[in-house]
């Protein structure tokens, strides 16, 4: 999923599509449908996290795009059940921060 051919087209909402984008991938990672090495794979991989910074240029999302990158590093560096909790908090914060997001958005417009 390449971010910059998704957000070009948005009409100066592409934090709010970035944010939903999110949300979605969040939610096939929480209930198994997505792997973190495959949301790695097609969402959070370096030349998006580079897009993110540079043209969104909104902290909140660059943290989003950090914390997406670093989810396998769990199940390496934890035991299971440790990781999965983990796992389940890191979700639980993009989530929020996704949301914060779209909050923002709805304040500016």
């Amino acid at each position: 999923m390449d971010l910059r051919s998704l957000l070009s087209v948005t009409n100066g909402h592409s934090t709010a599509l970035f944010a939903l984008l999110n949300l979605g991938l969040i939610e096939s990672l929480a209930n198994g449908m997505v792997s973190p090495d495959e949301a790695i794979r097609a969402f959070y991989n370096a030349e998006n996290c580079l897009y993110v910074r540079k043209c969104l240029r909104q902290k909140i999302a660059a943290e989003v795009m950090s914390r997406g990158t670093q989810l396998p590093d769990l199940f390496e560096a934890l035991p299971a059940d440790e990781a999965l909790r983990e796992f389940h908090h890191e979700l639980a914060t993009m989530r929020s921060l996704c949301l914060r997001l779209l909050e923002k958005k709805a304040l500016v417009t």
